[in-house]
């Protein structure tokens, strides 16, 4: 019996990468690609908690990402390196590793086999304004492939980034104000990635930086890879009328605690976050500031970096899924979902309970739909 093209899709035959219940995975290779399961080989995009866990046999990842990769997952881990572009042979598959501007480290994975090209991006970060990067990682870089398998994470045409100097100059003033107030001044973001894109932007003149213990360790990994951050003392390293004037940089599991309150009763808080493009999550977070910032392609950043690889046919994985598959549709393009475990918060233990998911949500990045406060109608107008 003769079987259609979409059928062969389906079972699976004919494609590159697959959905299996351990990830996604190459049979012609034989690997996974941010395997949920243990598995006994596994090329990782990034080293957020989603996509890249423990137990796996053998680990594949950017030389770039490794010092994060080995804090977060252990020293002894089996680990190859690759420089951004570098190619390793996998029975016969040709894969190699490319920016994707999301975190330090963070790549998208090309895979040839046969004169055939398909690309996992994992997650990754592209702005609708041209040329506006991740300063503290490598940037996008497109990859042409006949398929292209994407997020979505912010697959709504709400999402639309301001230019990340503004949101930062916007921090700065807040900062800033609270100082001259004589308040000192927490700044929630995700240990991994948004804080240290937060860090990178602050003005240091302003009054101490101070880090939370879960921050530090990763901030040491950014500067062991060459990315500038201020310098940054623990709370306990800030004598107390000096942290009037200090900015806290914390995970958002921190709101309301001990550590919190060390800040002093009247300190300002503020969460950093994509999901502060939605009307209201200010106060269903519960912060005085909310501050519009992202590790995730917004809408026009989406559409830009799915057009630049020339895929034909486009796999959505975590996000606003059948949003972003029903609009590539419409360009026609082939488009189908992988329904994935990525996306979950709570596995980098940076959640606090009344907090949803951000940028550790997608592992540390801004977060997957399910997990948001709030759905496709419950948004701002763009």
């Amino acid at each position: 019996m003769n079987e259609t093209p979409a059928a062969a899709r389906r079972r699976g035959g004919s494609d590159l990468i697959v959905l299996r219940p351990a990830g996604l995975y190459c049979p012609a290779g034989d690997f996974h690609i941010d395997p949920w399961r243990p598995v006994a080989r596994a090329v990782i995009t990034h080293a957020h908690a989603d996509h890249a866990r423990a137990g796996h046999g053998a680990y594949l990842a950017t030389a770039a990402g490794e010092g994060v990769l080995r804090a977060r997952l252990g020293s002894g881990i089996s680990l190859q390196s690759l420089a951004y572009g570098e190619a390793v042979d996998c029975n016969g598959v040709r894969v190699s590793l490319h920016p994707a501007g999301h975190v330090l480290g963070s790549a998208q994975v090309r895979v040839e086999h046969r004169g055939r090209v398909w690309v996992a991006s994992g997650d990754y970060f592209v702005s609708g304004i041209e040329h506006d990067a991740n300063t503290t990682c490598a940037p996008f870089e497109p990859v042409r492939c006949e398929c292209f398998i994407t997020e979505s994470t912010f697959g709504l045409p709400v999402y639309r980034w301001r230019a990340q100097a503004a949101v930062q100059r916007d921090i700065n003033a807040w900062w800033q104000a609270n100082a001259d107030a004589g308040r000192a001044s927490l700044l929630m973001g995700y240990s991994f990635g948004k804080a240290q894109r937060l860090l990178a932007g602050l003005d240091s003149s302003i009054g101490p930086i101070v880090v939370h213990d879960a921050v530090e360790p990763l901030n040491a990994a950014y500067r062991a890879a060459g990315v500038r951050l201020p310098a940054t003392r623990a709370i306990d390293q800030v004598p107390r009328p000096e942290l009037k004037r200090a900015i806290a940089i914390a995970p958002p599991a921190v709101q309301g605690s001990h550590w919190a309150q060390r800040l002093g009763d009247d300190a300002a808080d503020a969460f950093a976050s994509g999901w502060m493009r939605l009307r209201g999550a200010r106060r269903r977070y519960g912060v005085d500031r909310g501050f519009v910032l992202s590790d995730h392609a917004d809408w026009p950043g989406l559409q830009r970096a799915i057009g630049a690889t020339g895929a034909q046919r486009v796999i959505v994985t975590h996000g606003y899924e059948a949003v972003m598959v029903r609009w590539l549709q419409q360009q026609g393009l082939q488009a189908e979902s992988f329904i994935t475990a990525y996306g979950d918060d709570a596995l980098d233990g940076d959640s606090g309970a009344a907090l949803g998911a951000d940028g550790d949500a997608a592992g540390a990045g801004d977060g997957a739909a399910a997990a948001t406060p709030g759905a496709a109608g419950d948004t701002a107008a763009p």
